[in-house]
């Protein structure tokens, strides 16, 4: 299922405003994570796995211009065979984000990486989506995730969250003039109340824990009868003293 309203979004002075920062700063993620294979979910406009250097790198999506045309809940990829996911605003927009958290969860190989990125509810741009006024296209019609959130979703899955990124400290204007006169906002942001940037970026790691094997007393190596014979002779003279 395609994201509605989303390709005409994107050719707004929002649309490049949001994705040029999510593109940087995923560029700038990717770049030094290696491995075999590495899958994009969502957004097939963007190739956010250019600046990656893993050799097979696919994006999938339900319809559009993918390598891979496939439901994002079931995913044609085998159990730990991905070394890298990238998934730009899929969750929030998505009827099923559970689902394809397990996913994901499934196909990534042991410490493999999931980059998330997603609209803030705790920010000016969740706040816009409470006026009576807010548009109800995209991106408003999403249902935002906190970090806090998804973090928790994260960790039942066994995913330990490596970092979390915020940006995007500009009101959601929808005029490219009224974006640049806000600019100066963007390093108070960053500074002051970094957690409130209208865009997130979440890098998760899967973890596997290892099992320690304990072993029960009768495989225990016994310990040696000379240095018990030693002991009991040593007693027995102190007894005789």
């Amino acid at each position: 299922m395609s994201i509605a309203g989303l390709d005409a979004w994107l050719q707004t002075p929002q649309g490049r405003y949001v994705m040029a920062w999510e593109k940087a700063r995923i560029d700038a993620t990717v770049a030094d994570l290696f491995g075999y294979n590495a899958i994009q979910l969502g957004l097939p406009q963007f190739d956010l796995l250019a600046q990656n250097r893993i050799p097979l790198r696919q994006i999938a999506y339900p319809s559009g211009q993918a390598d891979v045309i496939c439901d994002l809940r079931q995913l044609p990829f085998s159990a730990h065979s991905v070394d890298l996911l990238v998934m730009p605003h899929v969750l929030e927009f998505h009827d099923d984000p559970h689902q394809i958290l397990r996913e994901i969860e499934r196909v990534l190989i042991p410490e493999g990486e999931v980059l998330i990125t997603g609209f803030n509810p705790i920010s000016l741009w969740g706040l816009r989506r409470r006026l009576p006024n807010c548009p109800a296209g995209f991106p408003w019609n999403g249902q935002y995730l906190s970090v806090l959130r998804l973090k928790d979703w994260l960790q039942l899955l066994g995913f330990e969250v490596d970092r979390v990124s915020f940006g995007c400290y500009v009101p959601p204007c929808q005029h490219e003039h009224w974006l640049r006169r806000w600019h100066l906002i963007e390093g108070i942001g960053e500074r002051w109340w970094g957690f409130a940037g209208g865009v997130y970026l979440v890098r998760a790691i899967k973890r596997v824990h290892s099992m320690r094997l304990i072993l029960p007393n009768w495989k225990r190596q016994p310990a040696p009868r000379k240095a018990l014979s030693i002991v009991s002779q040593k007693r027995g003279e102190l007894h005789g003293r």
